[in-house]
């Protein structure tokens, strides 16, 4: 496994260490858990600013979100989202989710 560091202002290395006794683990394990769901939260986050904005179909969404449709699209009606979309893209949607 590489080994990534990081500088983090006192502040936050004193969060970082309360989350971990919280916890009950290591800072290390705390810090791979944090970005892990971190990470999660940004692509999702990206997926609905460029769904909602029109740019991406909702089979793109989910790709980048790493989600498969359903799931996207759980995501997508829980967050009342909306977009301005094409019959090209309901096709493309339908074709993915036949190959899946």
């Amino acid at each position: 496994m590489p080994t990534i560091s990081a500088r983090l202002p006192s502040e936050e290395k004193a969060e970082l260490d309360d989350v971990a006794e919280l916890l009950s683990e290591d800072r290390s394990t705390t810090i791979r858990k944090a970005l892990r769901e971190g990470l999660e939260t940004l692509r999702i986050r990206v997926a609905v600013e460029q769904y909602q904005s029109g740019d991406i179909s909702a089979a793109e969404a989910a790709q980048i979100a790493d989600l498969s449709i359903a799931e996207w699209l759980d995501v997508a009606r829980e967050r009342n989202l909306t977009t301005q979309l094409q019959l090209s893209d309901l096709e493309l949607d339908a074709d993915t989710a036949a190959e899946l």
